[in-house]
Protein backbone atom coordinates (compact mmCIF):
# COMPACT_ATOMS: atom_id res chain seq x y z
CA UNK A 1 0.00 0.00 0.00
CA UNK A 2 2.69 2.00 0.90
CA UNK A 3 4.54 1.92 -2.43
CA UNK A 4 1.60 2.66 -4.36
CA UNK A 5 0.52 5.79 -2.17
CA UNK A 6 4.60 6.93 -3.21
CA UNK A 7 4.07 5.82 -7.15
CA UNK A 8 1.07 8.02 -7.22
CA UNK A 9 2.36 10.85 -5.11
CA UNK A 10 5.18 10.72 -7.90
CA UNK A 11 2.82 10.36 -10.60
CA UNK A 12 0.87 13.60 -9.69
CA UNK A 13 4.17 15.64 -8.78
CA UNK A 14 5.11 14.58 -12.45
CA UNK A 15 1.74 15.46 -14.14
CA UNK A 16 1.56 18.43 -12.45
CA UNK A 17 5.12 19.55 -12.83
CA UNK A 18 4.32 19.22 -16.89
CA UNK A 19 1.03 20.84 -16.59
CA UNK A 20 2.67 23.45 -15.13
CA UNK A 21 5.37 23.96 -17.70
CA UNK A 22 2.67 23.97 -20.07
CA UNK A 23 0.25 26.33 -18.62
CA UNK A 24 3.44 28.64 -18.42
CA UNK A 25 4.48 28.47 -21.62
CA UNK A 26 0.45 28.86 -23.27
CA UNK A 27 0.66 31.96 -20.78
CA UNK A 28 4.22 33.55 -21.95
CA UNK A 29 3.08 32.76 -25.85
CA UNK A 30 -0.17 34.68 -25.21
CA UNK A 31 1.40 37.77 -23.34
CA UNK A 32 4.90 38.18 -25.56
CA UNK A 33 4.14 37.25 -29.20
CA UNK A 34 1.87 40.60 -30.01
CA UNK A 35 4.61 42.72 -29.02
CA UNK A 36 7.33 40.45 -30.72
CA UNK A 37 5.59 40.65 -33.91
CA UNK A 38 5.38 44.84 -33.56
CA UNK A 39 8.95 44.82 -32.75
CA UNK A 40 9.87 42.74 -36.12
CA UNK A 41 7.90 45.06 -38.15
CA UNK A 42 10.02 48.04 -36.98
CA UNK A 43 12.89 45.72 -37.71
CA UNK A 44 11.73 45.18 -41.10
CA UNK A 45 11.23 49.05 -41.40
CA UNK A 46 14.70 49.90 -40.19
CA UNK A 47 16.34 47.61 -42.26
CA UNK A 48 14.15 48.65 -45.51
CA UNK A 49 15.20 52.50 -45.05
CA UNK A 50 19.09 51.43 -44.13
CA UNK A 51 19.17 49.33 -47.80
CA UNK A 52 17.47 52.30 -49.70
CA UNK A 53 19.29 55.05 -47.91
CA UNK A 54 22.90 53.60 -46.32
CA UNK A 55 24.85 56.03 -48.91
CA UNK A 56 23.31 58.48 -47.81
CA UNK A 57 23.68 58.14 -44.01
CA UNK A 58 26.07 60.41 -41.78
CA UNK A 59 28.17 59.21 -39.21
CA UNK A 60 25.41 59.66 -36.75
CA UNK A 61 22.71 58.00 -38.08
CA UNK A 62 24.57 54.87 -38.89
CA UNK A 63 25.68 55.06 -35.32
CA UNK A 64 21.99 55.26 -34.46
CA UNK A 65 21.14 52.25 -36.86
CA UNK A 66 23.83 49.77 -35.20
CA UNK A 67 22.78 50.96 -32.26
CA UNK A 68 18.84 50.20 -33.00
CA UNK A 69 20.00 46.78 -34.88
CA UNK A 70 21.94 45.70 -31.18
CA UNK A 71 19.02 46.53 -29.58
CA UNK A 72 16.76 44.25 -32.01
CA UNK A 73 19.09 40.91 -31.76
CA UNK A 74 19.22 41.61 -28.18
CA UNK A 75 15.25 41.50 -28.04
CA UNK A 76 15.84 38.20 -30.06
CA UNK A 77 14.82 39.90 -33.30
CA UNK A 78 17.18 39.03 -36.07
CA UNK A 79 16.68 41.14 -38.95
CA UNK A 80 18.27 38.68 -41.96
CA UNK A 81 16.44 36.86 -45.05
CA UNK A 82 13.43 37.76 -46.47
CA UNK A 83 9.85 38.37 -45.02
CA UNK A 84 8.74 35.14 -44.27
CA UNK A 85 11.43 34.61 -41.56
CA UNK A 86 10.14 37.98 -39.62
CA UNK A 87 7.08 35.85 -39.82
CA UNK A 88 8.45 32.79 -37.50
CA UNK A 89 8.03 33.28 -33.85
CA UNK A 90 10.39 33.00 -31.11
CA UNK A 91 7.37 33.07 -29.06
CA UNK A 92 5.79 29.69 -30.71
CA UNK A 93 4.29 27.13 -28.21
CA UNK A 94 7.76 25.04 -28.63
CA UNK A 95 10.02 27.86 -27.99
CA UNK A 96 7.70 29.03 -25.08
CA UNK A 97 7.81 25.95 -23.54
CA UNK A 98 11.91 25.81 -23.70
CA UNK A 99 11.71 29.43 -22.31
CA UNK A 100 9.34 27.92 -19.28
CA UNK A 101 11.95 25.47 -18.86
CA UNK A 102 15.11 27.48 -18.75
CA UNK A 103 13.26 29.23 -15.74
CA UNK A 104 12.20 26.69 -13.67
CA UNK A 105 15.92 25.54 -13.70
CA UNK A 106 17.62 28.41 -13.77
CA UNK A 107 19.64 28.00 -16.66
CA UNK A 108 18.75 31.28 -18.28
CA UNK A 109 20.34 31.80 -21.22
CA UNK A 110 19.14 35.14 -21.36
CA UNK A 111 18.49 34.96 -25.48
CA UNK A 112 14.94 34.41 -25.00
CA UNK A 113 13.26 36.87 -22.26
CA UNK A 114 9.54 38.67 -21.42
CA UNK A 115 9.68 42.37 -22.74
CA UNK A 116 6.06 43.46 -21.97
CA UNK A 117 5.28 44.45 -18.46
CA UNK A 118 2.86 41.63 -17.50
CA UNK A 119 5.11 39.03 -19.05
CA UNK A 120 7.99 40.32 -16.40
CA UNK A 121 5.38 39.99 -14.09
CA UNK A 122 4.45 36.24 -14.99
CA UNK A 123 7.66 35.56 -15.00
CA UNK A 124 8.65 36.61 -11.44
CA UNK A 125 5.70 34.53 -10.25
CA UNK A 126 6.02 31.75 -12.54
CA UNK A 127 9.64 31.58 -11.35
CA UNK A 128 9.39 31.97 -7.64
CA UNK A 129 6.66 28.54 -7.84
CA UNK A 130 8.61 26.85 -10.71
CA UNK A 131 11.68 26.76 -8.91
CA UNK A 132 10.66 24.97 -5.88
CA UNK A 133 8.35 22.48 -7.83
CA UNK A 134 11.55 21.83 -10.16
CA UNK A 135 13.80 21.22 -6.90
CA UNK A 136 10.79 18.94 -5.44
CA UNK A 137 10.72 17.10 -8.43
CA UNK A 138 14.34 16.32 -9.41
CA UNK A 139 14.71 15.02 -6.43
CA UNK A 140 11.88 12.87 -6.44
CA UNK A 141 13.25 11.53 -9.47
CA UNK A 142 16.78 11.08 -8.32
CA UNK A 143 14.82 9.23 -5.64
CA UNK A 144 13.62 7.40 -8.15
CA UNK A 145 16.99 6.83 -9.76
CA UNK A 146 18.45 6.31 -6.10
CA UNK A 147 16.22 3.02 -6.26
CA UNK A 148 18.12 1.59 -9.10
CA UNK A 149 21.10 2.23 -7.49
CA UNK A 150 19.86 -0.16 -4.62
CA UNK A 151 18.56 -2.81 -6.88
CA UNK A 152 22.22 -3.11 -8.38
CA UNK A 153 24.30 -2.94 -5.01
CA UNK A 154 21.62 -5.47 -3.64
CA UNK A 155 22.49 -7.60 -6.80
CA UNK A 156 26.03 -7.41 -6.42
CA UNK A 157 25.79 -7.70 -2.55
CA UNK A 158 24.88 -11.01 -3.09
CA UNK A 159 27.06 -12.10 -5.18
CA UNK A 160 29.68 -11.59 -2.67
CA UNK A 161 30.89 -8.58 -3.31
CA UNK A 162 32.52 -6.02 -0.48
CA UNK A 163 30.25 -2.67 0.20
CA UNK A 164 33.27 -0.35 -0.76
CA UNK A 165 33.78 -1.67 -4.05
CA UNK A 166 29.87 -1.28 -4.75
CA UNK A 167 29.29 1.61 -3.74
CA UNK A 168 32.16 2.64 -6.08
CA UNK A 169 31.00 0.71 -9.12
CA UNK A 170 27.49 1.58 -8.42
CA UNK A 171 28.90 5.69 -8.99
CA UNK A 172 30.90 4.59 -11.78
CA UNK A 173 28.17 2.91 -13.25
CA UNK A 174 25.93 5.80 -12.68
CA UNK A 175 28.49 8.37 -13.89
CA UNK A 176 29.35 6.50 -17.00
CA UNK A 177 25.93 5.76 -18.44
CA UNK A 178 24.98 9.46 -17.55
CA UNK A 179 27.73 10.93 -19.56
CA UNK A 180 26.70 8.45 -22.70
CA UNK A 181 23.38 9.55 -22.27
CA UNK A 182 22.84 12.99 -21.33
CA UNK A 183 26.36 13.94 -22.87
CA UNK A 184 28.02 12.21 -25.26
CA UNK A 185 24.79 10.91 -27.25
CA UNK A 186 23.07 14.36 -27.23
CA UNK A 187 26.15 16.07 -28.39
CA UNK A 188 25.77 14.11 -31.71
CA UNK A 189 22.10 14.79 -32.28
CA UNK A 190 23.53 18.76 -31.36
CA UNK A 191 26.30 18.21 -34.26
CA UNK A 192 23.84 17.03 -36.86
CA UNK A 193 20.78 19.60 -35.99
CA UNK A 194 22.96 22.84 -35.26
CA UNK A 195 26.28 22.22 -37.41
CA UNK A 196 28.23 22.79 -34.30
CA UNK A 197 31.27 20.33 -34.08
CA UNK A 198 31.37 17.87 -31.57
CA UNK A 199 33.34 19.40 -28.87
CA UNK A 200 30.84 22.91 -29.31
CA UNK A 201 28.07 20.21 -28.78
CA UNK A 202 29.58 18.47 -25.72
CA UNK A 203 30.21 22.33 -24.72
CA UNK A 204 26.32 23.35 -24.81
CA UNK A 205 25.51 20.13 -23.22
CA UNK A 206 28.09 20.63 -20.01
CA UNK A 207 27.25 24.37 -19.56
CA UNK A 208 23.35 23.52 -19.93
CA UNK A 209 23.52 20.85 -17.59
CA UNK A 210 25.57 22.27 -14.80
CA UNK A 211 22.94 25.04 -14.83
CA UNK A 212 25.47 27.92 -16.05
CA UNK A 213 23.87 29.08 -19.03
CA UNK A 214 26.13 31.16 -20.76
CA UNK A 215 23.69 31.77 -23.59
CA UNK A 216 26.39 31.95 -26.60
CA UNK A 217 25.22 28.58 -27.58
CA UNK A 218 21.40 27.88 -27.78
CA UNK A 219 19.38 25.57 -29.81
CA UNK A 220 16.67 26.69 -32.37
CA UNK A 221 18.44 29.89 -33.27
CA UNK A 222 19.79 29.72 -36.33
CA UNK A 223 17.55 31.77 -39.21
CA UNK A 224 19.70 29.22 -41.44
CA UNK A 225 18.35 25.87 -40.90
CA UNK A 226 15.52 24.32 -40.77
CA UNK A 227 14.01 22.53 -37.12
CA UNK A 228 11.49 20.14 -36.75
CA UNK A 229 8.87 21.22 -34.58
CA UNK A 230 8.99 20.84 -31.05
CA UNK A 231 12.74 20.13 -31.48
CA UNK A 232 12.94 22.90 -28.11
CA UNK A 233 10.26 21.15 -26.46
CA UNK A 234 12.76 17.67 -26.83
CA UNK A 235 15.80 19.49 -25.36
CA UNK A 236 13.64 21.07 -22.54
CA UNK A 237 12.77 17.44 -21.94
CA UNK A 238 16.34 16.44 -22.28
CA UNK A 239 17.39 19.20 -19.94
CA UNK A 240 14.68 18.11 -17.17
CA UNK A 241 16.02 14.72 -16.92
CA UNK A 242 19.53 15.45 -17.05
CA UNK A 243 19.58 17.97 -14.06
CA UNK A 244 17.94 14.64 -12.56
CA UNK A 245 20.89 12.75 -13.37
CA UNK A 246 22.97 15.02 -11.80
CA UNK A 247 20.60 15.19 -8.75
CA UNK A 248 21.49 11.62 -8.51
CA UNK A 249 25.00 12.16 -8.44
CA UNK A 250 24.69 14.32 -5.71
CA UNK A 251 22.59 12.06 -4.13
CA UNK A 252 25.14 9.29 -4.67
Amino acid sequence: RAMCSGRLQTALLVVSYFVYLLVGAAVFQALERTAEKQDKMAAAQMKEAFLQNFTRLTVVEMEEFMKNLIEAIQNGVYPVGNESQFEESNWDFSNSFFFAGTVVSTIGYGTLHPKTAGGQIFCVFFALFGIPLNIVFLHRVGKMLSLLCKKLGKFLYEKGMRKKKIKFLTLLFFLATGILVFLCLPSVFFQITEGWSYSEGIYFAFITLSTIGFGDYVVGKQSDRKYFSYYRVLVAIWILFGLAWIALLFNL
